[in-house]
């Protein structure tokens, strides 16, 4: 949920690139040891990443001198340094050493649950940082302060308060910094001193730049105040949480417990009230952006116009069937509807960042309305489609309005390896394909669209980065990550087992996809089976792309590896996902289980040692399939798992399953009930074993303790294993060890073993 990292001023960036080293050592060496070592699951959690080094956030300094990242430690493959190539030396340097510069604090509660929202929750040092528009600074946010850092070493302190400074930038132009603080939105010059420019107000269930909990943890919008291209004016989000409900999340610790009265809108129940103002730098000449008369939306995106004349606001409906394209003067506030984008029948609109606001007035858009996600081109108040087909636009990487090209990512050449295309705004018809099949790709752009950066991964090749002129042609890699004698993972690439593909056909005929690994298969014996799933809507889980290791060591362990996606999963268009829609916790599990199936047809799988794995909408599957189908599976894992949908947020849960209403009165209360995993507890008769963190902010831990204590109350057997003080994400070198050591431990105490 990251955003991702856009690379910025591509001026002198064909000068610069072809110069560029790749950043880790490689060498032609092959990378074939003489004898198989198995793969530990203390390996996999050990430093450095058996991946190797994979960057994050990759930027152009504005005058093309500078390509920086941000690299993690061999040593602490959580920290991340920033990381610089100076063209003119050709040298990479580390521009900001995380340790050297950080207080090491511990950040406040706002920052660490912001994190969590972008899934960062575990990363330690550097995790975003900003160039200043003169190419001589960088703004570098780390243990809750701010610092800039200028390159010949320099460092200035910008804040040192007890508070965090959440959501820092840079104003487009380069004379701001800006930053939400206690709740207010604060600027000041780059260096200079910085001032509240929102109002103060008297209850603390009011802020102001920052973006509520369901748009952080949902809607993929993290911030909540945005910079007009020429300084000019601010975009202002307000929001009121006092009627949003309050959850007493309980952070249990190993020696203490902190109690957090957090404002947790469950679904049914009312979300926090947002408004919008645009102002300018100094918080004078504020107006309110007129939303329409129903305040019961959501905010969901907002855009400046290139020539920062109209600012556009995406206005969601709360049963997000509905999306209209809001059209603001910022000197009035005043609004229009632009379009407006309506969901297919059964189906809700998905939001994303798949769109470009072009200087001539005009948009290119990803939309649904043919029954896949595809590109279209709003103009002068019309449409024209620019892709079309049964596949899908993935994501939008850029537009090169200089040219008219268009660059994205889709599934044109099959759903499980995604490729970067290119295509003619003006002459759509031709699709060219920029990447190699053999890889699975992502693809983000410089500012003005005239270089890639391509993001690839193969069954047998970890995550690689490289620049591309729009042709596909590789300029420079940015990290090769050749794996070769070098590489972390060389130890294991001789017990390193291929991922086979395949499909099986679910009760209605659709053709559903799935990945196994198994060990080297001997004759006449058989071998139990970890299915793994997660089972939800918006992801894709079976891909021609590097796997996580994890799965390498638990067929090191003697188990084959399964994952299947089923119906509701994503890429596959409106009518593959729909048919979750009030409806969870059913065709999902139906798909599974006939995953199984084919699985208890194999003659080298033992039907009898079948174990079932999920995290989170996975760990619900788990409970779910254990229910359903008593006896298919030997065991089942559920990894904080939602229990109860109406204890689940708003924006998610509403989405597929619609409005419980207060206290479950309302219109599709019978759907929750029938799709949670507390009513038929009872019939769980196969081992099972519940995981949960006790920290938990996204699915709060009384999921859990709701199931165990149904469980209990109907003399049901179950195992589990908490974990005081760890979120959603249970991880990290020692605990992640512990973890997976557990889960087999208790696979192998119930006979689930090779």
């Amino acid at each position: 949920m990251s955003p991702i990292s856009r690379l910025l001023a591509a001026s002198a960036f064909a000068a610069l690139v072809p110069a560029i080293p790749a950043l880790a050592q490689t060498t032609s060496e092959s990378a074939v040891p003489a004898a198989a070592q198995s793969l530990t699951i203390e390996r996999v959690f050990a430093s450095p990443s058996l991946s190797g080094s994979v960057p994050r956030g990759v930027k152009l300094s504005p005058d093309g001198r500078w390509l920086t990242l941000l690299r993690n430690r061999p040593d602490d493959r959580e920290r991340f340094d920033l990381w610089g190539f100076d063209r003119s030396t050709g040298q990479w340097t580390m521009l900001v050493d995380s340790l050297k510069l950080g207080s090491g604090r511990e950040l406040s509660e706002a920052e660490k649950m912001q994190r969590e929202r972008l899934r960062i929750g575990d990363l330690k040092g550097i995790v975003t940082y900003e160039w200043a528009a003169d190419s001589k600074a960088i703004l570098v946010p780390l243990d809750g302060d701010l610092y800039l850092a200028r390159l010949d070493g320099a460092v200035q302190r910008l804040s040192d308060t007890p508070e965090d400074e959440l959501n820092p930038a840079l104003s487009p132009k380069g004379g701001y910094v800006s930053f939400v603080r206690g709740r207010r939105l604060w600027t000041g010059t780059v260096g200079g001193t910085a001032s509240a420019v929102t109002p103060e107000e008297a209850s603390e269930t009011v802020s102001w730049g920052e973006a509520e909990f369901v748009a952080q943890e949902e809607m993929a919008r993290i911030t909540g105040y945005w910079w007009a291209p020429d300084d000019s004016r601010i975009a202002v989000q307000r929001f009121d949480e006092a009627k949003v409900a309050v959850v007493t999340r309980a952070a249990i610790g190993a020696e203490g417990t902190k109690t957090y009265a957090q404002r947790y809108p469950l679904a049914g129940t009312p979300n926090a009230e947002v408004a919008l103002f645009v102002q300018k730098p100094d918080g004078s000449g504020r107006v309110e952006v007129d939303l329409g008369p129903d305040k019961d939306i959501y905010l969901s995106r907002v855009d400046w116009a290139p020539d920062a004349r109209t600012l556009y606001v995406q206005r969601q409906n709360r049963a997000q069937t509905r999306l209209d394209m809001l059209a603001v003067d910022p000197a009035t506030g005043q609004s229009r509807v632009l379009f407006t984008e309506t969901a297919a029948e059964g189906h809700w609109i998905d939001l994303s960042d798949s769109y470009r606001f072009l200087k001539d007035g005009s948009l290119v858009w990803w939309s649904q309305r043919d029954g896949f996600g595809h590109l279209w081109h709003f103009k002068q108040g019309k449409w024209r489609q620019l892709t079309k087909g049964d596949w899908v636009v993935t994501a939008l990487a850029g537009v090169d309005q200089t040219s008219g090209k268009v660059f994205f990512t889709g599934t044109k050449d099959g759903p499980l390896a995604h490729q970067v295309y290119a295509l003619d705004l003006d002459n759509p018809g031709k699709v060219t394909r920029l990447t190699d099949t053999g890889f699975h790709n992502s693809a983000s752009m410089d500012k003005s669209g005239k270089s890639l950066l391509i993001s690839r991964s193969a069954l047998n090749q970890p995550p690689q980065v490289y620049l591309a002129d729009q042709s596909g042609k590789r300029i420079a890699w940015v990290e090769e990550n050749k794996l070769n004698a070098s590489h972390p993972y060389a130890p294991y690439l001789a017990s390193h087992r291929p991922t086979e593909f395949g499909t099986i056909k679910a009760s209605d005929g659709t053709v559903l996809h799935w990945n196994m690994i198994t060990p080297p298969l001997e004759p006449g014996k058989r071998y139990p089976v970890f299915f793994s799933h997660y089972g939800g809507p918006s992801t894709q889980e079976v891909l021609k792309a590097w796997m996580n290791p994890l799965a390498q060591a638990v067929v090191d362990k003697g188990y084959i590896w399964f994952e299947i996606d089923n119906r509701g999963s994503d890429n596959r268009g409106v009518d593959f996902a729909k048919q979750l829609y009030r409806a969870m916790g059913g065709v999902e599990v139906e798909d599974q289980l006939a995953g199984a199936q084919f699985l208890k047809t194999l003659p080298y799988v033992a039907a009898d040692k079948i174990a079932t794995y999920g995290w989170s909408y996975g760990g619900y599957m788990t409970l779910k399939m254990l229910q359903a189908d008593p006896g298919v599976y030997a065991a089942g894992i559920a990894g904080a798992p939602v229990t109860k949908w109406e204890l689940y947020d708003t924006h998610y849960t509403e989405r597929y399953m619609g409005d419980p209403g207060p206290d479950m009165k309302g219109p599709d209360a019978a759907a929750y009930d029938k799709a949670n995993a507390m009513a038929d507890a009872a019939k769980i008769s196969d081992p099972l074993l519940l995981i949960h963190g006790m920290a938990d902010d996204n699915v709060v831990f009384e999921h859990s303790s709701a199931l165990i204590s149904r469980l209990q109350a109907n003399a049901v057997p179950f195992e589990m294993m908490l974990y005081p003080g760890y979120t959603h994400r249970v991880g990290g070198p020692k605990v992640g060890k512990h973890l997976w050591e557990s889960i087999f431990a208790f696979l192998e105490r119930n006979g689930v073993k090779p």
